[in-house]
């Protein structure tokens, strides 16, 4: 074989490598990645459950189900609910990328006393320019749902304008016994299906949401359990002084 031959086909073999590896990489996100992150934490009942809220959006191109327990009671979990929120106490996930994503993050480490009424009709602000999701049902320390059927603009500018039609964003507080609760978010979506909405929800915001999400239910988790710890140990030295 000719040295010209041997250098015009390893720039052909170079290829075939990376294609086949991507497609490889692609594969593996379906079929194994993907509905790992659409239920991370949840079992399978409370995936195939039907959650109050649900009904806002009868048939969604988009489920996810996330779960976690927390070593604390709904009662002292709920307070970090109502006060998230841009400018409010935060979402309790990375700073740094929500920097990058131009918001101006500011997650609160305790309790905020004049954040903690929040009522249906009101607004969960999402981003400094006052974009948030509408309130639709609040059961106090049992379920909070925000919804929204009109477009949410696109912070990404590859995507085109509305690209989300309607929204669900849902949490709901169900106490497995005295002191501890399973804390369960559900986020449904249905959009425009333009090939270059669904190449970028299905490739950048699902996964990018999972991230931002799990640390958020982390986050609400350590803050939960640590005031709730805090809270019983004062109780306990009060007993101990009386």
């Amino acid at each position: 074989m000719s040295g010209s031959s041997r250098r015009s086909s390893s720039p052909l073999s170079f290829l075939t490598v990376l294609i086949t590896a991507a497609a490889g990489a692609l594969g593996a996100y379906v079929a194994f990645i993907r509905p790992w992150h659409l239920r991370w934490g949840a079992t399978d009942d409370e995936v195939s459950r039907t959650l109050l809220g649900d009904s806002l959006i009868e048939n969604p191109r988009l489920q996810a189900t996330h779960a976690i327990t927390v070593h604390a009671p709904p009662e002292a979990i709920w307070p970090w609910l109502v006060q998230m929120g841009q400018g409010r106490g935060g979402f309790y996930s990375y700073e740094g990328i929500e920097r990058l994503l131009g918001l101006r993050p500011g997650n609160a480490n305790q309790i905020i006393p004049n954040l903690q009424e929040l009522h249906a009709a009101d607004e969960l602000p999402l981003a400094p320019n006052g974009a948030g999701l509408p309130v639709d049902i609040v059961v106090p320390y049992r379920t909070l749902v925000m919804h929204s059927d009109s477009p949410i603009p696109a912070r990404v500018a590859v995507m085109q304008a509305g690209y989300y039609r309607r929204v669900t964003w849902t949490f709901h507080l169900e106490p497995i016994d005295a002191e501890n609760t399973r804390l369960i978010e559900r986020w449904r979506a249905d959009w425009d299906p333009t090939p270059m909405n669904t190449l970028v929800i299905r490739a950048l915001l699902e996964p990018g949401a999972f991230i931002m999400e799990r640390r958020m239910l982390l986050g609400i988790k350590a803050r939960a359990e640590h005031a709730w710890a805090e809270q019983k140990r004062r109780a306990q030295r009060e007993d101990t002084c009386s």
